[in-house]
């Protein structure tokens, strides 16, 4: 099961709580990114769904776009080109390895970025206001609009991963099947 816990001190502060559930969605997508082979990186599932590639592609230059200047510019910066985020992606099979590697330095970059942004607010910067194509939103709503879109995206990936590496290989995040009850048990008898 994964490392990633809310620590009781974030549970009451916004933007520490958000920065948590930031991580934590990090932390599970890079969970089931790890255990994709660079081919099934890149694999798509049916036609007119998308690859963890693609994904991935498309989550880093949102969060580029969204958090860089998060206060003072629009969210979605003139040089954010969504359409190309999410065209398909198949290089040959001997350039996939370095692709991926390219991908995921984004992916990074584009995590670093939202975390810097976060870092610098305040509880006083919740109620101010930043733009989103042109559409005014609070910081706090800003906040929950990308959790939810990451969310969405990283649900995606794990389904994706899953099917890919097949349930009877997968390494959980969370409490496997049947696992419930032993690990709620667990909870009671430690308070």
């Amino acid at each position: 099961m994964n490392s990633v816990r809310f620590a009781e001190d974030s549970l009451l502060d916004p933007i520490a709580s958000a920065r948590a559930v930031f991580a934590r969605q990090r932390a599970f997508a890079e969970h089931a990114l790890d255990q994709l082979s660079d081919q099934q990186f890149f694999t798509v599932l049916a036609p007119g769904l998308n690859s963890a590639a693609v994904l991935v592609r498309h989550m880093a230059g949102n969060m580029l776009s969204r958090w860089s200047a998060f206060l003072t510019t629009d969210g979605e910066k003139p040089t954010r080109d969504r359409d190309a985020e999410l065209a398909p992606l198949c290089p040959p099979e001997q350039e996939q390895a370095r692709v991926r590697a390219q991908l995921m330095q984004q992916w990074q970059q584009g995590w670093e970025t939202l975390f810097d942004a976060i870092e610098g607010l305040t509880e006083a910067d919740l109620l101010r206001t930043v733009t989103i194509r042109t559409v005014k939103h609070s910081v706090a709503l800003a906040l929950a609009r990308q959790l939810d879109h990451y969310a969405f995206h990283i649900g995606q990936l794990n389904i994706i991963a899953r099917a890919l590496v097949g349930t009877d290989r997968w390494e959980w995040f969370t409490l496997p099947p049947g696992g419930t009850k032993a690990f709620n048990a667990a909870l009671r008898n430690r308070s």
